[in-house]
């Protein structure tokens, strides 16, 4: 089989890539097999270009999904954990803009009833 290309994988539909992905990994059990046998040079040198492939196939189908699940969990609450930002532990421990800025009902009462007093200046 001729190499694969990642670009060329990506329109594909999901079913499509599980099919190619299991005529690869056939093709590499018949190449191992032929490696036992002894089979010929030309073959043993396909193992590798067979196993890149593979992978490939595999990193398309993880990646596309990844993007559905990104698009299913745009407008949740809640996303799971490997599609939230890694940032860093400090930053995901810091508070959000919304907790920074709430104050106690004991504050809030104190702000109404005793405001900041403004003073005029002469000059």
């Amino acid at each position: 089989m001729v190499r694969v290309k990642a670009h060329e994988l990506r329109g594909k539909p999901k079913d499509e890539l599980v099919k190619q992905l299991n005529t690869l990994k056939q093709e590499l059990s018949q190449l191992r097999v032929a490696k036992v046998t002894g089979g010929a040079a030309s073959k043993l040198g396909k193992i590798r270009v067979v196993r890149k492939s593979i992978a490939r196939v595999l990193t398309v189908s993880s990646h596309s999904q990844r993007d559905n699940l990104k698009k299913y969990y745009r407008k949740k609450k809640y996303k799971p954990i490997d599609l939230r930002p890694k940032l860093t532990r400090a930053k995901r421990r810091q508070l959000t803009k919304f907790e920074r800025t709430r104050k106690t009902l004991r504050q809030h009462k104190k702000d109404i009833h005793f405001p900041q007093r403004i003073y005029a200046v002469r000059s």
